[in-house]
């Protein structure tokens, strides 16, 4: 298969804006050039993209395929109905131009997730190739132990909502290889509390140094890379000396533990968008009706902390990779995120940078992120400029995942 794409304001994931039109040849799966103007080679479908500019595909860290705000539908359904509500949020995802994300836990104790990635891979399905840690490690009580928030209708079956509950160096080893035995490309644990929790808190730390030190040294020896979920500032400095490859949400680091990420290499992936609007909004009674209350009293409580600690990231020098938490809200808002960053002080380019070339240097995808020959043709299309107007990113309406084009203008 052969496509030009003729026309557009070409931006190639890595400058700080868009070069000139430029027309790109796409021969199978790869870019195969970039130049002012390409004769269309016999056979090939053009696609004019002319007042568009034509970026790498965009890359979320952190999502949650499997996931709805409500959580309770993913944790009490069957595996099959489970996977069957996610195909319209992978196709979803992949209209709105997000030809790659990194799925960081399902809900329940299997590993529909793995399955999704393989089914994407095999195409047997449309979505975003996907890179997958299945569960979430974390200590009894900690953030990812659910079985507090549905205590009574659980008793006496085994406790079955600690999902990958894992406390003392020797269990979290196990449940590290039992993750990568099943697949797993990532292994996630929680690192802190969270907000959305019931029974623990931001700021608390879960896992002792030495903990953290034994889970990440396991997934390393096996070639896994390890990221936590986590809030508070200790909770991250542990992560970040544990040798973790990246910090998810990370919303209350301080400027020196910033600085120790960047001196270390350690990304940050912030997910402004949901943890931003829930502090922004802590006193919007309309915003809150009907979510639970603990949780909007944990942004209280937290809300400048959270506001100050985001102009922090925007001054710092850490890799920001793009992520969002989607699942915790609908996937088809994901691209909020990035005016979300913009608004906290983060550059247009810098925050596309998170979504394109950073996000796949966290990734370890050099053939991604990137829109120059060799490279994978995962490209999407905005009509306008992004750094000019970074809401754009809602507008997507190009897309080609590896030389197949799923969405024409």
């Amino acid at each position: 298969m052969t496509t030009l794409l003729r026309g557009a304001a070409v931006w190639d994931g890595l400058s700080d804006a868009p070069g000139g039109r430029r027309d790109v040849l796409v021969v199978g799966d790869r870019i195969s050039a970039v130049e002012e103007r390409i004769v269309a080679p016999d056979g090939a479908e053009v696609v004019d993209l002319t007042g568009h500019t034509l970026l790498p595909g965009f890359i979320d860290c952190h999502t949650h395929v499997t996931l709805t705000p409500a959580l309770v539908p993913a944790v009490v359904s069957s595996p099959v109905a489970v996977a069957l509500r996610s195909l319209p949020v992978l196709r979803t995802l992949l209209m709105n131009g997000f030809t790659t994300v990194r799925d960081l836990m399902t809900a329940d104790g299997g590993y529909n997730t793995l399955d999704l990635r393989d089914a994407v891979a095999a195409g047997l399905v449309v979505g975003p190739r996907m890179l997958v840690a299945p569960h979430m490690i974390s200590a009894r009580g900690g953030h990812g132990d659910f079985s507090a928030a549905l205590a009574d209708q659980y008793q006496g079956s085994g406790r079955p909502l600690e999902l990958a509950a894992a406390d003392g160096c020797e269990e979290i080893r196990t449940r590290v290889r039992t993750e990568i035995r099943a697949g797993a490309d990532w292994i996630k644990f929680a690192a802190t509390g969270g907000f959305s929790s019931p029974s623990d808190d931001p700021s608390q730390v879960t896992y002792s140094q030495e903990e953290m030190d034994t889970l990440v040294a396991t997934a390393r020896d096996l070639g896994r890379p390890a990221t936590p979920h986590c809030y508070g500032d200790e909770g991250i400095r542990r992560a970040v000396l544990a040798g973790v490859r990246s910090i998810d949400h990370g919303n209350l680091a301080t400027a020196a533990t910033l600085r120790l990420m960047a001196e270390r290499g350690v990304f940050l992936v912030p997910t402004q968008y949901t943890v931003l609007t829930s502090a922004r909004t802590v006193d919007d009674d309309a915003h809150w009706a009907g979510r639970p209350a603990h949780k909007r009293d944990k942004f209280r409580h937290y809300r400048q902390a959270l506001l100050e600690a985001a102009t922090a990231v925007a001054e710092s020098d850490v890799k920001i990779a793009f992520g969002t938490d989607a699942g915790m809200f609908p996937h088809a808002e994901n691209w909020r995120e990035f005016p979300t960053m913009v608004s906290t002080g983060i550059t247009p380019a810098r925050a596309l940078r998170a979504a394109t070339s950073v996000a796949a240097e966290l990734l370890g995808r050099d053939d991604l992120g990137v829109l120059a020959p060799g490279k994978t043709a995962d490209l999407v299309a905005v009509p306008g400029d992004p750094f000019q107007d970074i809401t754009l990113t809602g507008r997507v309406d190009f897309v080609m995942q590896a030389g197949t084009v799923h969405r024409r203008p």
